[in-house]
């Protein structure tokens, strides 16, 4: 999956839709890329439940409706927080059935875009579509039963957990057998993008998540672990899938947890 796509890349794009996932004060007081739609990340986050659940389907649908996108449109998205934010909404996208290979995120945020290339306040001209999601489309989300079902191939390492939240927080409780990795380390700092794919592959070695396992991600924040699903699929990881039930949910259900002292 070409997950991530560079601004030289997005410069020289025809026919793709960008979509800048800002407040809107940011939007249009700081200004955006040329073309950009604004879709705010609050827009698609659910008030009901837990934070991170999907939106109801048929809000999605007028939210993209609204923007001008068409169920087939190629999107790149972005924020200016290092692509957390812009990752949830392509994750989004892609769980509510559109097509995994036109998604993209920006490498790199609107700060590293602002550095060298022309941004305006203009909004585009759109004209509304009636976009329709697919909701028959495979996605990459397991539930609980299904990961505690699991755990006995997690824990003979046929399967990798990965704990995509913070260091501290990984170790004050976590799900059995799984490894950390914080999203943050993924990044380049300077750049506001990806670090050096052979970087990055060194790492994940190094936190035993090899490219050729069935690899489960969770989090307690949609934007994290949807990240780190596209910097995997960017890597080409081709089992790659979500769990994205809270801590809470799974020791109200009955899951054990492990910490660290």
């Amino acid at each position: 999956m070409n997950a991530f796509v560079s601004a030289e890349w997005v410069e020289t794009a025809e026919d793709i839709v960008l979509v800048d996932v800002r407040e809107p004060w940011e939007y249009d007081g700081i200004g955006h890329l040329p073309g950009a739609v604004n879709i705010p990340f609050d827009q698609f986050r659910s008030d009901e439940g837990e934070a991170g659940k999907l939106p109801p389907r048929e809000e999605w649908e007028q939210l993209l409706s609204e923007a001008g996108i068409r169920s087939d449109d190629e999107l790149v998205a972005y924020d200016d927080t290092q692509g957390v934010f812009a990752a949830r909404f392509l994750v989004t996208a892609l769980l509510l059935g559109h097509p995994e290979e036109k998604l993209h995120l920006l490498d790199g945020d609107f700060s590293a875009w602002q550095r060298d290339r022309e941004t305006t306040s203009e909004p585009p001209e759109r004209e509304r579509t009636t976009y329709e999601s697919d909701p028959a489309a495979e996605t990459p989300l397991v539930d609980f039963e299904t990961v505690r079902a699991l755990l006995p191939a997690v824990e003979a390492g046929e399967i990798t957990l990965v704990d995509t939240r913070e260091t501290w927080e990984f170790e004050e409780g976590h799900l059995p057998w799984s490894v950390q990795l914080d999203w943050r380390e993924l990044v380049d700092e300077e750049s506001r993008g990806l670090r050096p794919a052979d970087d990055l592959q060194t790492l994940l070695d190094a936190r035993k998540i090899p490219r050729e396992r069935r690899t489960v991600l969770y989090c307690n924040t949609a934007r994290r672990v949807s990240h780190t699903f596209l910097v995997l699929r960017e890597l080409g990881y081709e089992h790659v899938e979500l769990y994205e039930g809270s801590l809470t949910e799974w020791t109200d259900r009955g899951g054990d947890l492990l910490s660290e002292s």
